[in-house]
């Protein structure tokens, strides 16, 4: 019998020159696990030049966001819209595929009529009344703006309706499974980034102190856990993000509540942070401050020194408030970092975009930011709205929700009411 020596036979052994050849090629694929870094930052060769550029991006970022703040609350609001628009860029592109993408002409700019769409029907119901404070004095713009809201919903509901048929006009078979999957991608960004997004709106036109200083606290923990981490980090906190550290956790919590109760007393002190808009002008806010702005002195206990130069302190009622922020931003927001990491390796992907230099893409720096600014909403109408009923509540409300000819009939009701009371 004569043997099989195929080369193609299954049974052929390799030679070891081959499986050597086979093992090294293997050594050089880098091993997935550690695409976003398996070393804490205390052990980066290349720490200081990562360093170097993260600060050169965050001083540029910090500028503009303080000439932002200072250009008032429709300058936030156009800012907050920038970086809605580019957290989708970035949130669309992680699932898109170029050769499906070619086969579905037209499909890509579906996912921007459904954004564009949400973006007209949250924005028109935080800002539809204070849109109609604005144009009151003019009776022609007040009916029209008036109409236009009255059948918003109707007609961001058709905008909607519209998208659904196209969607459903534009399947091919063999793309199902890819189409659906976009357009629940696509229904997910939306509810990430404009039902978070909504507050911070909303806290906006609360008053710039109430999205100022999370925003601010944030920034404040992260900074502070990157150079803790930096120089100090030695015991890895979360296996989802190796590169966090206690050392750089607990480091970023003590500072973050020093700076939560410095910085509330600062910004309180200036009526254009703690003024809420009622309208979407911009000119100077000027208001009763309330107790919650208005310094109390404490005196200090007796205990003390007779050489300790301070007999008392003053500290207003909000920096106690601050601190409960304080401790959310450094304990419970970094969560949405990790949650941000996890759904980073579940994609292989290192950062969400390269917008930013040293810091990756805009959802990079806006993960813990949008955890942050729901529970300053939640928290400011739980705990700092007074809940019991004041002329100043039901005046607001009056302004706010009335039209003009329906504040007229009011006023002349109650005109009628008190007069027949004051003859009875």
């Amino acid at each position: 019998m004569q043997r099989d020596n195929t080369a193609g036979s299954p049974s052929t052994p390799r030679s070891p020159r081959l499986r050597h050849r086979r093992r090294s090629a293997e050594q050089l694929i880098p091993d997935a696990s550690n695409t976003n870094g398996g070393h804490l930052l205390v052990d980066d060769n290349n720490k200081y030049k990562t360093m170097w550029i993260r600060a050169y991006s965050t001083v540029w970022m910090i500028g503009g966001f303080a000439l932002i703040i200072y250009l008032g609350h429709l300058a936030i609001t156009a800012m907050v819209v920038v970086i809605q628009i580019f957290m989708a860029k970035e949130l669309f592109n992680l699932l898109r595929r170029a050769h499906e993408d070619r086969r579905l002409p037209g499909f890509r700019l579906l996912n921007w009529h459904f954004f564009f769409t949400a973006m007209l029907f949250v924005y028109g119901r935080i800002l539809s009344q204070r849109l109609v404070n604005t144009v009151t004095s003019d009776k022609f713009l007040h009916k029209v703006v008036s109409s236009l809201i009255q059948y918003h919903m109707v007609a961001c509901y058709f905008l909607y309706i519209a998208g659904f048929m196209w969607f459903i006009l534009t399947l091919k078979k063999k793309m199902y499974k890819y189409q659906f999957g976009q357009y629940a991608w696509t229904h997910m960004i939306l509810i990430i980034v404009f039902t978070q997004s909504s507050f911070t709106v909303a806290n906006i036109f609360e008053g710039i102190f109430w999205f100022l200083l999370p925003a601010t606290l944030i920034v404040i923990n992260d900074i502070a856990a990157y150079i803790c981490g930096f120089f100090f980090g030695r015991t890895p906190l979360i296996k989802i993000s190796p590169k966090k550290t206690w050392e750089g956790f607990i480091g970023a919590s003590i500072t973050t509540m020093f700076s939560a109760f410095w910085l509330a007393h600062i910004m309180g002190q200036f009526q254009w942070l703690t003024c809420p808009r009622k309208d979407l002008s911009t000119g100077w806010l000027h208001c009763d401050p309330g107790p919650l702005f208005t310094p109390e002195y404490h005196t200090l206990p007796g205990w003390l020194p007779e050489w300790f130069p301070w007999k008392g302190i003053s500290i207003m009622p909000v920096q106690w408030h601050a601190l409960c922020l304080g401790l959310f931003s450094s304990i419970i927001a970094p969560f949405g970092g990790f949650f941000a990491s996890g759904f980073k390796r579940a994609f292989k992907v290192k950062d969400f975009g390269d917008s930013i230099p040293g810091h990756g893409g805009i959802t990079d720096r806006m993960d813990c930011q949008m955890v942050m600014a729901v529970f300053a909403y939640i928290y400011h109408q739980s705990f700092v709205v007074p809940q019991q009923l004041s002329v100043e509540i039901l005046l607001d409300q009056i302004l706010t929700n009335l039209t003009l000819e329906q504040q007229q009939a009011l006023y002349e009701k109650l005109k009628q009411v008190l007069q027949d009371r004051l003859v009875g």
